[in-house]
């Protein structure tokens, strides 16, 4: 292969097999379900009869190629980098001095988390915007995760995404430009300021964890309300970390289970929409249910339950140390009232070198799905500056 058609961009669109649509709905159709939960409510995990239902739904009126011409509304690509495939969307604004911006997803999301704010980014005039605040977006799928597809080879740690955005910026002929990121997208988004600090402006965090201090004179200068943040965060984690344990140590057995039950695939994620989103009885309240499905199709359809797993062992068994020191590049936090690790921003600013810090009223861990109105607004108000 010579050397274009390694770098080559392709343009890509979604066309799944109608086979692929018949073996769900024939998996879904013959679904063994477990004996009840012997107690209430999610506490032992997703309820068998909100799963039922919402299974039923997803054979017999979600209908996948509604959802699929919505995707194909977008420009989409891939290209190989690294001997690897990496999907993307890439918008254009109609603003021709519009500010590049590279959008990274985490798990167990997609890029069907920011389809709502695809718009109001790229065109903020026809959304009630100013046209100075316009984005060229580039949307990548993690690789490993959905239309990326799986990985065939060891080692895609948050260090080598980074690496891959910069280089598909670099194809792309963007050599200056803003960066965001929540969940792994977050820790991606600072790699990337690491690896391209002349390229990246700055990047805004919807996620950005922070642990209780060592010091105790840094404790003892914690508000109440820091010290709460703290707090919800250290009691959620034993209950809410099981996922995190098992992808991060016997990812390829877990992914036996989600690759073969489309019902087994769904509760695993479907579990972190009740749990991590601005709900109270329902995923639903916060995410409609079709863009729920939408997200859960991307990897059921591509068989990334696995690979998007072996994300979390390349973060458990790292083949470098991590950056020490305080990041230099200038962060935005955006913290959503119902996520459950709320950052502390006096912590964070030991590490980072926080110039915009914004707390909204409402909207949990995936952000742009839940609140893509404030998610638009913070983005474009911090990025103001760097233009």
């Amino acid at each position: 292969m010579n050397e274009d058609a390694r770098t080559a961009i392709r343009p890509f669109e979604l066309d799944i097999p109608q086979a692929a649509l018949d073996d769900l709905a024939a998996r879904l159709g013959a679904t063994r379900w477990p004996d009840e939960p012997t107690a209430s409510g999610w506490s032992q995990g997703v309820p068998p009869a909100y799963l039922k239902e919402l299974a039923g739904h997803w054979r017999t009126a979600y209908d996948w190629r509604e959802h699929e011409a919505d995707l194909n509304r977008f420009p989409q690509f891939t290209t190989t980098i690294d001997r690897t495939n990496v999907h993307f969307l890439h918008v254009r604004s109609p603003e021709p001095d519009a500010l590049p911006l590279l959008i990274t997803h985490g798990w167990p999301g997609s890029i069907v988390e920011f389809l709502d704010v695809v718009g109001p980014l790229t065109d903020p005039r026809a959304h009630g915007g100013t046209p100075a605040d316009a984005f060229d977006l580039v949307i990548p799928s993690i690789p490993g995760y959905g239309l990326s597809g799986p990985t065939r080879e060891p080692g895609w740690d948050v260090h080598r995404v980074a690496g891959a955005w910069a280089e598909l910026m670099r194809r792309l002929g963007y050599h200056r430009y803003g960066a965001q990121g929540g969940d792994w997208g977050h820790t991606i988004t600072l790699e990337l300021a690491a690896v391209a600090p002349e390229q990246v402006v700055a990047i805004h965090l919807n996620t950005l964890l922070t642990l209780p201090p060592d010091d105790p004179a840094v404790a003892a200068e914690l508000t109440a309300d820091d010290w709460a943040r703290l707090d919800r965060l250290l009691e959620a984690e034993p209950e809410m970390s099981g996922y995190a344990k098992i992808q991060g140590t016997r990812p390829q057995t877990l992914a036996y289970a989600l690759t073969d039950s489309p019902v087994g695939q769904l509760a695993w994620i479907v579990e972190k929409f009740k749990e991590w989103t601005d709900s109270t009885d329902a995923p639903e309240d916060a995410v409609s249910r079709d863009r729920l499905l939408t997200n859960v199709m991307l990897y059921w359809l591509t068989g990334t339950a696995g690979s998007s797993a072996r994300h979390y062992w390349e973060a458990a068994h790292p083949s470098r140390a991590a950056p020490a020191g305080r990041r230099a590049t200038p962060t935005g936090v955006a913290v959503f009232a119902a996520d459950v690790a709320r950052p502390v921003r006096r912590l964070a600013e030991q590490d980072h070198n926080i110039v915009h810090w914004s707390e909204l009223p409402r909207g949990g861990h995936f952000a742009a799905m839940e609140q893509p109105g404030l998610f638009a607004a913070d983005v474009r108000t911090f990025f103001r500056r760097f233009r």
